[in-house]
């Protein structure tokens, strides 16, 4: 297991100096500390994306998280929100006029029939412990409660739960969940293969062969990856707006897919990228096998096998070192100890916790 280093952290909130700046309008919250200064308010458009990425950029190293964001990738991502509208389910902490912590909702339907309910809270770490983030979760509770009510056939679904993310390394954000009621509901695991040494060339299964994705195949292949991640756990309806924004960001590379084809139909595929400016921060060669699918037809000949080793293979001609890739920690169809077999270990776990959504 990987670990990262970290800087110890002061104790107590930063000093900040006591400035004349004009009041916003704020939202009333129940729950927040009495902190003089400290306000809650809504989203003011793009002015407010240089905040986030400095809310994101200081908490990485305190949560050891290895992530690197800037204003275009955060403005790519608000381009193309699904179930989330800014104007509502954004909420800013600030504090004389300096953004302290940012939190956002949305909601999503399980192929299985279930709602979830999204949320997550950003907040400074110098801020934690005082009791601003935990205000700022019940907020986005009330606020996917009122969601909830609000939307259409959302009483006939089959279950509604509160969902939330966290990595094991971000120990405040566990802890708050857990003290809210939040339970582990799923494990999921980050992997990597060190170096892309000696990996073997294993032949495709008969009758399949790997061969480019024009412009015209890109549906096609993103239709054929849903298709085969249905039977995944907690895997929600595909939204097109997402794959529009993965189209825009710099590590949508098609020419490095992997896609195997029987015929005009997708078998599978092995949906390849290099994050440069990831690799730039933490001085690495690293290219991602992600998105690793095969569709039913053609599961248990070998074909996933087949794929990543080649993708390993070409990530190591085009000059990278190691790779990586993650997996749900008890995929049904063994996917964990297929990548093992393929050389890759367990650097990072995550979490999915949930709650049921109660009114």
């Amino acid at each position: 297991m990987l670990t990262l280093e970290r800087t110890k952290q002061k104790t107590g909130p930063p000093a900040i100096p006591k400035i004349e700046w004009p009041t916003p309008v704020g939202i009333r919250m129940p729950d927040a500390p009495a902190i003089p200064d400290l306000v809650f308010r809504r989203f003011r458009g793009e002015a407010d994306y240089p905040g986030m990425v400095a809310v994101l950029e200081g908490s990485k190293e305190v949560d050891g998280l290895e992530r690197v964001d800037s204003v275009e990738d955060v403005a790519r991502t608000y381009r193309h929100l699904v179930h989330s509208d800014p104007d509502h389910d954004l909420l800013f902490a600030e504090l004389r006029g300096k953004v302290i912590g940012y939190s956002r909702v949305w909601w999503e339907q399980e192929v299985a029939g279930g709602m979830l309910y999204g949320h997550f809270a950003h907040l400074l770490p110098a801020w934690r412990g005082l009791g601003i983030r935990r205000a700022m979760l019940r907020y986005n509770e009330r606020r996917l409660r009122e969601i909830d009510r609000q939307l259409p056939g959302s009483a006939e679904a089959a279950r509604k739960d509160l969902n939330a993310w966290a990595a094991e390394t971000e120990v405040d954000w566990r802890s708050l969940l857990a003290s809210e009621g939040y339970a582990a509901a799923r494990q999921h695991l980050d992997m990597v293969r060190s170096h892309l040494e000696d990996v073997a060339e294993l032949p495709l299964p008969g009758g399949l062969e790997v061969r480019p994705v024009r412009s015209g195949q890109l549906l096609l292949v993103r239709d054929a990856a849903d298709e085969a991640f249905h039977d995944h756990w907690g895997q929600t309806e595909s939204e097109a707006e997402r794959f529009l924004e993965w189209q825009g960001a710099p590590t949508f590379t098609p020419e490095l897919w992997q896609v195997a084809w029987d015929g005009d139909e997708v078998a599978g595929g092995v949906l390849n990228y290099v994050d440069r400016a990831e690799n730039e921060a933490y001085g690495r060669l690293r290219g991602y096998t992600e998105n690793v699918f095969v569709r039913r037809p053609w599961r248990r000949r070998g074909l996933a096998r087949a794929l990543v080793a080649r993708s390993l293979r070409m990530l190591r001609a085009l000059g990278l070192e190691e790779a990586a890739l993650g997996v749900d920690a008890e995929n049904p169809n063994g996917a964990r100890k297929l990548y093992e077999s393929l050389g890759f270990r367990e650097v990072q776990r995550h979490t999915t916790y949930r709650k049921p959504l109660e009114h």
